[in-house]
């Protein structure tokens, strides 16, 4: 069964008596299905996620009754707050590495719907009716199982919006409270952080097939003006890609082994757990171009945590003053405090 799914506003937080609002996890959304002892996780995606998890099964197991199917987030938080970086090493192929990072790493599973209790498929109920079972049987839990908090009141979800930031948090989801869940369809809305952001471009990536431009490299200078690779962009038409290849070609240019070898962390590609060696897929150039992105997150290890969005050149701007002293900044907001704002 696929997820219910949101889309993005872009016109703020929507407004009115029918809505509820909840904080937008960043973490893998994932469904739980529970037929007695046996607990299944399956990723928004169909991908079976219950042996990477093994910390959070046992606590699933003791709620009742023996049959569920619940909807939520699972999320690994560190000494800043969410960690999205952690979250996905917990994805490893060898058991023991999973072991060791349950303790090390141990995930929360945020819920936030339920979908089926006992012989009860509650999908078409609305969501407030599934809010309130789901409240009846989460009731007195623990961690690592949370119950998300929501509110019907819209200036709490703006106060929300601005305040979870600082616990990594990417935003709002509102819903219909007298909605059905309905799998696959984006009815509910998400109002996620927008900035913009001045960044260099170090290099272009190739497509799959290697046949033409498939995203642009981004940069940013830090205080000791070394640059560092912050992302990409792709939002890009196959007539702009040929004109940008053109712009690019006479930019190329090679990194010495040395710099390589040195600063394998400020290149697009270079040694991990994923790749042996460096990538060859992306192609170097001089920072000399400057475009203007949206991007919705830098995260701590100073990537932007999704693509960003292309939306002009800035051929006014000098590459050496994109820096990261652009990057906005939120207060620091402790994860435990949000399951007492309600």
């Amino acid at each position: 069964m696929e997820p219910m799914l949101s889309a993005i506003s872009d016109s703020g937080i929507p407004k009115g008596d029918g809505w509820e609002y909840e904080p937008k996890w960043d973490g893998f959304r994932t469904l739980v299905f529970r037929d007695g002892e046996e607990v299944a996780l399956m990723s928004r995606g169909g991908r079976a996620m219950t042996r990477y998890f093994p910390e959070v099964l046992p606590a699933l197991r003791k709620l009742g009754p023996s049959k569920l199917v619940l909807d939520g987030e699972l999320v690994v938080v560190g000494a800043n707050g969410l960690d999205f970086g952690a979250l996905q090493q917990r994805v490893h192929p060898a058991e023991s590495r999973v072991r060791m990072l349950s303790e090390l790493t141990p995930a929360w599973f945020i819920a936030f719907d339920l979908l089926a209790e006992g012989a009860d498929d509650l999908r078409k109920q609305p969501l407030g009716e599934r809010r309130a079972r789901l409240e009846k049987l989460l009731q007195g839990v623990k961690k690592p199982i949370f119950l998300t908090p929501y509110t019907r009141n819209p200036k709490t979800a703006e106060e929300w919006f601005e305040k979870f930031e600082g616990a990594g948090l990417d935003g709002v989801i509102a819903k219909a409270w007298d909605g059905a869940y309905v799998p696959g369809k984006r009815l509910w809305v998400k109002i996620k952080h927008k900035r913009t952001a001045d960044c260099v471009v170090i290099g272009w990536r190739k497509t799959s097939d290697g046949s033409t431009l498939g995203a642009l490299l981004l940069g940013l200078y830090d205080k000791k003006g070394n640059i560092h690779y912050v992302g990409h962009t792709s939002s890009f038409s196959a007539a702009e890609r040929r004109e940008l290849i053109k712009k690019l070609r006479p930019l190329e240019t090679e990194i010495p082994e040395e710099e390589w070898q040195a600063n394998p962390g400020r290149m697009p590609g270079g040694l991990s757990r994923w790749s042996r060696g460096k990538d060859t897929e992306w192609v170097a150039v001089r920072p000399e171009l400057v475009c203007e992105v949206t991007y919705d997150k830098l995260e701590a290890g100073q990537r932007f945590r999704h693509a960003t969005g292309f939306l002009r050149w800035r051929t006014d701007k000098p590459p050496k003053k994109c820096g990261f002293d652009q990057i906005a900044s939120a207060a620091e907001f402790d994860v435990r405090g949000i399951f007492q704002s309600k």
